[in-house]
């Protein structure tokens, strides 16, 4: 445990140094783009279910970037772009009646309902779920409505320089293709989709275009024909190949990272590239690419077979918002790495913890270079401000003994504690909180106990209960006035004075406390559980 009263000023942790991604790229683009008034950062992705945490890297990795300018005096823009005017193409299995969903596929996602009933439609009950969360782990872009952009007609110059150039934007889209992909020379090309203004489904045909604002489509479903104004009219759009350069250069892009599918050689970054300097005459972006996220220990009352997937909500029942953040910014974006729901869960928070005692000093690094390091992937992972003073840590396993020792008992844990000042409360008592749902939830359950309060007893043998008494009487009366050591060499003696083998002895006492053969290391579990306690349970023994 540790009380650190130390205080960390802001300016020990500024980035002096480029020894964090996050200020790496954030110096490429100060390079790259040069001085300007502001800086516009983008992320984005379709609501089309559930922003799982995969999704979810691209937004932190956005926003650690965004920080990383920021502390370099930048003015910073943050754009998340819900792309709610893509199509509706496939129901999920994780939302409730299905059948009435797809009675609205090929529609725009943004015209779907919301079958829940809690939102105005399909995807803003998806775009509240991230909103709404965001805020805990420390991000709050400005969030844009594509759905409503288009229906506003703000594309509208960007649609018709799309449309007088769609033959240069063929060749663009062809330039990384192989023949057999390539769009036929004889094809043409049509960089707008419609959705029906009769039956707003996308299964529409574009049919002419006269050069300026007007273009004719068809309706394959309903046979509907429109001669659509893109100056007015709200059902038409960019497809997306051609969509993301326009906004970039609409919203003046200066960063956006993609995934790796994305970032593949030829793949539809480099196609974008083409497309928005050639087309748009709009640099592309600074960028980088990001890699999967694997899920390891799935928590045990979610199910891949009823459409669950792990989103940040279920990651932050097991993890503080500053070790979210923690695993992102102490992991450079383009390494695939696991979140862990399993034991593994304890490792991680000794990994922060030992990177905050870095951080303020109660570890000594290894060199002044790790220390840079540790020291930014900290500040970086504090959800707003640094704390005034050194958090309260606790050993993750230790806390769990603790809390399983009181039932879950989050009040009586923190009032067993008193070297924790009022200050670093809080910060512990969510410590707590996921701990406690890691352990009913997620733990092995060779790892969870409870223990014996309703009498009962175990059933031991002659020679194991000669050994369980003589804790009592010979061990408990002087518990108190032993550290650790010393009370574990005493358990080793009665074993010996009883004649039977340590581990005979270790088994029956776990039996005895909480009906299982194994527990946390006994000496320090007998001085977690407490003098009376253990009287109280032990005394049906006797």
């Amino acid at each position: 445990m540790s009380n650190e009263n130390t205080v960390l000023s802001s300016e020990a942790l500024s980035p002096k140094t480029l020894s964090h991604w996050a200020d790496q790229t954030a110096e490429k683009i100060i390079r790259e783009r040069g001085d300007l008034e502001e800086y516009t950062c983008a992320s984005g992705i379709t609501p089309s279910g559930t922003v799982h945490i995969g999704n979810f890297r691209e937004i932190i990795s956005v926003d650690l970037v965004v920080r990383a300018l920021r502390s370099r005096g930048k003015k910073v823009r943050f754009i998340y772009s819900w792309d709610d005017y893509d199509v509706f193409r496939k129901v999920p299995q994780n939302m409730p009646n299905p059948e009435t969903l797809e009675q609205y596929l090929r529609f725009p996602i943004t015209m779907v309902p919301d079958t829940t009933g809690r939102d105005s439609s399909y995807a803003r009950h998806h775009e509240v779920d991230v909103e709404s969360i965001l805020p805990t782990v420390g991000i709050h872009p400005e969030f844009l409505y594509q759905s409503e952009r288009y229906r506003k007609n703000m594309y509208a110059e960007g649609m018709k320089t799309a449309l007088q150039n769609k033959e240069k934007i063929k060749d663009c889209l062809n330039r990384y293709r192989d023949d057999d992909h390539k769009i036929p020379s004889d094809e043409e090309y049509w960089p707008t989709a419609a959705f029906c203004a009769a039956c707003s489904k996308d299964t529409t045909e574009m049919d002419s275009y006269d050069g300026e604002y007007g273009l004719t489509y068809h309706c394959t479903s309903c046979g509907h024909v429109e001669k659509a104004d893109l100056r007015t009219s709200k059902e038409l759009k960019l497809g997306w190949r051609v969509d993301w350069p326009m906004r970039w250069n609409f919203e003046k892009t200066l960063f956006e990272p993609a995934g790796k599918d994305h970032h593949s050689q030829g793949g539809s970054f480099d196609t974008a590239r083409l497309v928005s300097e050639e087309i748009f005459g709009w640099k592309a972006p600074v960028t980088f690419r990001y890699d999967f996220i694997g899920i390891k220990g799935t928590p045990g009352k979610m199910s891949s077979s009823k459409g669950k997937v792990i989103d940040l909500y279920d990651v932050l029942r097991v993890y503080q918002a500053e070790v979210v953040r923690y695993l992102f910014a102490g992991t450079r974006p383009n390494t695939e790495f696991s979140i862990s729901f399993d034991l593994d869960v304890i490792k991680t928070y000794e990994d922060y913890d030992k990177t905050e005692r870095i951080a303020w000093g109660a570890e000594k690094a290894k060199n002044d270079d790790v220390y840079a390091k540790e020291r930014r992937i900290y500040e970086l992972s504090q959800v707003e401000e640094m704390p005034s003073s050194m958090p309260y840590q606790m050993p993750f396993r230790h806390l769990c003994n603790l809390l399983q020792t009181n039932s879950g008992d989050i009040d009586s844990v923190i009032a067993s504690l008193t070297d924790i000042t009022k200050d670093q409360e809080e910060r512990f008592r969510a410590r707590c909180k996921c701990a406690w749902y890691w352990i009913t939830e997620c733990a092995p359950e060779d790892f969870r106990f409870a223990l014996r309060k309703d009498g009962s007893k175990a059933d031991l043998t002659e020679a194991e209960l000669a050994a369980v008494k003589k804790i009592y009487t010979d061990i408990l009366p002087k518990m108190d006035n032993m550290e650790e050591k010393p009370l574990s060499e005493a358990v080793y003696a009665v074993a010996s004075d009883c004649g039977i083998e340590p581990k005979a002895l270790f088994t029956a006492t776990y039996q005895a406390l909480v009906g299982k053969d194994q527990g946390p290391r006994l000496a320090n579990f007998m001085k977690i559980i407490g003098k009376k306690r253990l009287e109280e349970i032990l005394k049906v023994y006797l």
